[in-house]
């Protein structure tokens, strides 16, 4: 056989024996990597991260959290256009091949040996295959992660449909700016929905998967554009997905992308941030990132309301006292324009509706300013009036200060803006309004500007509640045998303790009246019969009496102290105690989350609040089916139903051993509807007549006493109780109407005062008017009949009775009251001479 036969038959036989080995090598490493390869069946379940939504009662958004923008969108509703042009800027063959574009790949291959793996290579990557990366591939660039991705996009192909594996890469793929997600893209880049979008837009979002941090059309315009108008357009029309008219059009349009945050349609972000905090407690930190829908109480009418009463009331007060030299001051820098000195701003936040300025010249009586925008203004004479200072004194060249665009007119749409010289107020706030049957929160302000301060005063700040803690008080006392008619004395006294420090209490006014009733001490909130009534009834039976509000014993006094409101309890608190003389004597739980629902709809939890019901008798535990009972047994003391023996009916002394805390269900309530068979009906706190009585008496501080100004809601049912503590450095209103019970609480987070004669009726109660105006409108008026168990009297001024003449003072008094007040066993006899000032040791 010739030589060259034979070296013709070995280099073929050696061909075929490499081909085999290379062929069982290959099918080894196919063998290999494919027992590893992922059950693609899983992306027909995946849960992409999604963030949480947060809504008010009506379902308007509140808030969103999550560590990505991402709103997965059905493959259906995908617009034709916006498909195509990722079609055309990925992967032209999509609907053709299965799952490998071999050309490609071949050509990355060769790319990848020749660079040795070393560096990023372009090419070879289909739709499928990306998707295989993004689910479950590194970012590895070498031949093996190449073939598993390969393999990968193949499997995919036999088991998923070419519209799923779409949807996929649409929503999953990163387009920069923390945005996951095509929709997500559309809305962060144009404030668009993907329906709206134009054929510019579409190609230039196609363009973004590729570089999404650095040829993005925020962060890179330029490269965003060439993307656009010299690859992803033409790809367009030569594929038949535009004209070339169309085309055309679009690259002349400029890039137009701004950052576009979704919307907030109910501005409340300390109750968005209170939801965030139990979500998280409830479900673990990934909570943020599943997609769950949060419905919350919150009724955004009430809540704008709010926002509206607390900004406007601090505005009053802040303006009471005068401008301030502004505390912040800028280097503008030689030759800026306004652009330039608008971007000194750009960490400054706008708070409460005011927003940073730069003065830029104080001549002439005018303040040059500019905004963070770099927009100028020109403020004089009504703009700046309210200081009662010349220009020249304000600010000078700067100095960072605040503006506030004034209302445009009603009658005057087209009115110029009109802007006006502020600053920011000294003083905080907080206000939380409850519905009184169930505890729902209605409304929220946990401080002026939650951009300024993420502290959250109405359920983390504790401040001394003054005399609005007296009616907790008072009912402790008519517990024991008191009622709205008893006399006490308004009379100098002194207290010492066995150091012989002495403690001296006194009015506000320094004055004192002698023998008054209650009811009348109340109205005029007298702090030496409040001390006399502690003293009377005992400091431990009122600590324990009291933590029935729903107050932890601990937190309150163990001394006299107590009955002039020097406990540190939150705004929350306060406005829930006051939920029991509201609705009858029962404690409801303030609860915000009504409903979670995960991102299919399916919900996962839903409230079942325990409510207030006068009509039904005490459950024996909080939260069990309302049924009849014999009686209302609650730490001892007998709550009700009328006419069975009362602890109250014990001597007016002070009790012994140690106090149990009240009963409180944990986060229950909904709706104010009454009570079926199935519902939860809410522990009772006090005896309804004590509830009735006490409210009767803040509806005459209203009426007649520190609260007149709440005369304007023009309403019968208002009732509540003004708080004032040393050095004016606290400022309360609590009071209720219609179904609401609400707290405003005004003060410095220094602990400094808020000023000469800034009491609660002065500082609190115009921003409780404020929003109750709103909260109340429509509402029925709330004025229940008193309760079984309770006889009218007549009384004198004095507080006797005055049996069989007509006339005199009305009140209703407990049924048991009426024999000792037939008694007068706690009357004080009537006198004009004024008692001089009496001591006691206290130990």
């Amino acid at each position: 056989m010739p030589r060259f036969s034979r070296l013709l038959r070995w280099f073929l036989l050696g061909s075929v024996a490499i081909c085999l080995i290379g062929a069982l090598v290959v099918g080894a490493l196919v063998y290999a990597i494919n027992s590893r390869l992922p059950d693609v069946q899983s992306l027909r379940h995946i849960e992409l991260q999604e963030p949480m939504y947060v809504y008010a009662r009506d379902g308007r958004l509140i808030g969103l959290f999550g560590e990505m923008r991402r709103y997965p969108i059905d493959i259906r509703k995908v617009p034709a256009r916006v498909k195509q042009a990722f079609i055309a800027a990925e992967d032209a063959n999509f609907y053709e091949h299965h799952g490998v574009d071999f050309t490609g790949v071949a050509r990355a291959i060769w790319l990848l040996a020749k660079t040795g793996g070393q560096e990023r290579v372009a090419g070879g990557s289909t739709i499928t295959q990306q998707v295989a990366k993004q689910f479950f591939l590194s970012s590895e660039y070498s031949f093996r992660r190449k073939f598993a991705e390969m393999l990968l996009a193949m499997k995919m192909e036999r088991e998923l449909s070419k519209d799923e594996i779409f949807e996929l890469y649409l929503n999953k793929s990163f387009f920069g700016n923390r945005a996951y997600g095509v929709a997500a893209a559309a809305e962060y880049y144009y404030g668009k929905t993907l329906d709206q979008l134009n054929l510019d837009e579409a190609a230039t979002l196609a363009g973004i998967p590729k570089f999404p941090s650095s040829g993005n059309p925020i962060s890179n315009p330029d490269r965003a554009r060439i993307r656009r108008d010299n690859y992803i357009l033409p790809r367009m029309a030569e594929l038949g997905f535009a004209s070339r008219v169309e085309v055309d059009a679009a690259r002349q349009v400029p890039m137009h992308a701004a950052p576009h945050e979704r919307q907030i349609e109910v501005y409340a972000p300390y109750v968005a941030e209170m939801v965030r905090q139990q979500m998280v407690e409830r479900y673990g930190g990934d909570v943020l990132n599943k997609g769950y829908h949060v419905t919350t109480t919150i009724d955004p009418t009430l809540q704008a309301a709010a926002d509206r009463a607390v900004v406007d009331g601090l505005r009053v007060y802040d303006r009471r006292h005068g401008w301030r030299k502004p505390n912040k001051t800028v280097q503008i820098p030689a030759g800026a324009d306004a652009k330039a000195i608008g971007h000194l701003l750009h960490d400054i936040p706008v708070q409460g509706g005011l927003l940073p300025a730069v003065v830029t010249a104080n001549e002439s009586g005018q303040l040059q300013l500019v905004l963070a925008d770099g927009q100028t203004l020109t403020l004089a004479g009504s703009a700046l009036s309210w200081t009662g200072k010349p220009a020249a004194a304000l600010a000078q060249r700067g100095d960072v200060v605040r503006v506030r665009r004034l209302p445009v007119p009603a009658d005057k749409p087209n009115t110029p803006p009109q802007w006006e010289l502020d600053q920011l107020p000294l003083a905080q706030v907080a206000l939380v309004s409850l519905d009184a049957d169930n505890g729902a929160l209605r409304a929220l302000v946990g401080g002026y500007s939650f951009a300024g301060n993420k502290f959250n005063r109405a359920v983390q700040a504790r401040r001394q509640p003054g005399s609005s803690f007296k009616p907790f008080l008072y009912a402790a006392a008519m517990e024991r045998g008191f009622n709205p008619a008893s006399i006490v004395l308004d009379a100098p006294v002194v207290f010492k303790d066995r150091k012989g420090h002495e403690w001296r209490p006194q009015n506000d006014g320094g004055n004192f009246a002698g023998p008054m009733r209650l009811r009348e001490a109340l109205v005029q909130s007298r702090n030496l019969v409040s001390v006399r009534l502690l003293d009377t009834i005992g400091v431990d039976y009122a600590r324990r009496y009291i933590s029935h509000f729903g107050f932890d014993e601990a937190s309150l006094p163990p001394n006299l102290s107590m009955s002039l409101g020097t406990a540190s309890l939150t705004p929350i608190s306060v406005a829930r105690g006051y939920t029991v003389f509201a609705n009858g004597g029962f404690l409801t739980t303030p609860w915000f989350i009504d409903s979670v629902r995960d991102r299919d709809g399916k919900e996962l939890f839903k409230e079942s609040p325990a409510i207030a019901c006068p009509s039904c008798t005490v459950a024996a535990t909080p939260g069990q089916a309302a049924a009849p009972a014999p009686s209302g047994k609650v730490d001892g003391f007998d709550l009700g139903p009328a006419g069975t023996a009362a602890a109250s009916a014990a001597p007016a002394q002070a009790s012994t051993g140690k106090a149990a805390t009240a009963s409180m269900p944990a986060n229950t309530l909904t709706s104010s509807t009454p009570a079926d068979s199935s519902s939860k009906v809410a522990p009772r706190a006090i005896d309804s007549r004590v509830a009735w009585q006490l409210a009767s008496m803040m509806r005459d501080v209203v009426k007649r006493g520190t609260a007149t100004a709440a005369r304007v809601l023009n309403r019968d049912d208002v009732g509540g109780k003004t708080g004032s503590t040393n050095d004016h450095r606290d400022a309360w209103f609590s009071g209720f109407g219609g179904p609401y019970v609400t707290t405003v609480w005004v003060g410095r987070d220094d602990f400094q005062s808020l000023g000469y004669r800034e009491y609660g009726g002065k500082a609190a109660l115009p921003i409780w008017i404020s929003y109750m105006a709103v909260a109340l409108k429509d509402q029925p008026l709330r004025l229940p009949d008193p309760p079984e168990g309770m006889v009218k009297v007549s009384v004198s001024a004095s507080g006797r009775l005055l049996p069989g003449v007509e006339g005199g003072i009305t009140e209703w008094v407990k049924a048991e009251d009426l024999q000792r007040m037939e008694e007068d066993t706690l009357a004080i006899p009537d006198t004009d001479t004024q008692p001089s000032e009496e001591s006691f040791d206290i130990f």
